[in-house]
């Protein structure tokens, strides 16, 4: 699928591509085993081997679900499993009282983090879709966050053939919106910053990020298909999946055909 205008797309990762959010749940909820044959999740590990109560259990993964979605990491003070075992720490302390537990703590991490990467698939049709764009374009991804979580992530999916590059934010000097980091991908893949289309969940960082930037257009995923609270930044095109993206840029060639034929006719007729 070759576009006129349109040269390259990124992706974003969490939640564009791959259900971060769905397998961060399945890790709570699900689980890998700690003695074969009985599976346990962070919820049952601390009821089974730490007689917890369920509440009590299910109010610490609670705390450090909230504790996740307020995260600001500086990867130059505290390494990203530092700081994920304490947000553990800090829940049961919240939540049970007494003195600091790290090594409950950090069994509670991993357990987590192991569980949620076995969670993160690229689902097939999604591979099927970018197999098919990257006939005419080329693709690249581009994530905020760790590099150490975010190459992890990207391990797991094994979305790497996929793409023509991977850009993670925390390997770059500034992340999305910044317009530094899309004008950093535009040149990995020699194109122009009109010539890109950027995907993704995020308002505030995708869809004003390539505003920022200046890029072609911007795609926004929005699942729930529900109107934002703020109407800024508008995106240029709104999906309620991923795989809806074809459609979008078919109907970006066509408008743009339209614009080419129309110019041309009002240049005949001058």
């Amino acid at each position: 699928m070759g576009l006129p205008g349109v040269k390259a797309v990124f992706f974003d990762l969490d939640n564009t591509l791959i259900d971060t959010a769905a397998a961060g749940r399945r890790a709570i909820e699900e689980g890998l085993p700690f003695a074969p044959p009985r599976p346990l999740q962070v919820i049952s590990a601390l009821q089974a081997k730490h007689h917890y109560g369920e509440g009590e259990a299910r109010a610490v993964c609670d705390k450090v679900q909230a504790k996740l979605l307020r995260e600001c990491h500086d990867p130059a003070k505290m390494c990203i499993t530092d700081l994920r075992i304490s947000h553990w720490e800090e829940a049961i302390q919240e939540t049970i009282g007494g003195e600091a537990n790290r090594d409950l703590a950090a069994e509670c991490y991993y357990l987590w983090k192991t569980t949620r990467l076995q969670h993160l698939t690229l689902a097939e049709d999604t591979r099927a879709m970018l197999t098919e764009l990257r006939k005419g374009l080329r693709l690249l991804l581009l994530t905020n966050g760790d590099r150490q979580t975010q190459r992890e992530k990207i391990e797991a999916c094994a979305c790497q053939p996929y793409f023509d590059a991977i850009v993670v934010g925390g390997e770059q000097k500034e992340e999305k919106p910044a317009p530094s980091i899309f004008l950093y991908c535009c040149d990995l893949l020699g194109v122009q910053p009109a010539e890109c289309v950027m995907v993704g969940d995020s308002l505030d960082t995708d869809i004003q990020g390539g505003l920022n930037a200046g890029l072609k257009a911007t795609v926004w995923l929005n699942k729930a298909m529900t109107a934002p609270v703020d109407t800024s930044p508008v995106p240029h095109y709104i999906i309620s999946s991923v795989l809806d993206l074809p459609a979008v840029l078919q109907k970006m060639e066509h408008n743009t055909n339209a614009k080419l034929e129309t110019d041309h006719m009002a240049s005949s007729n001058e």
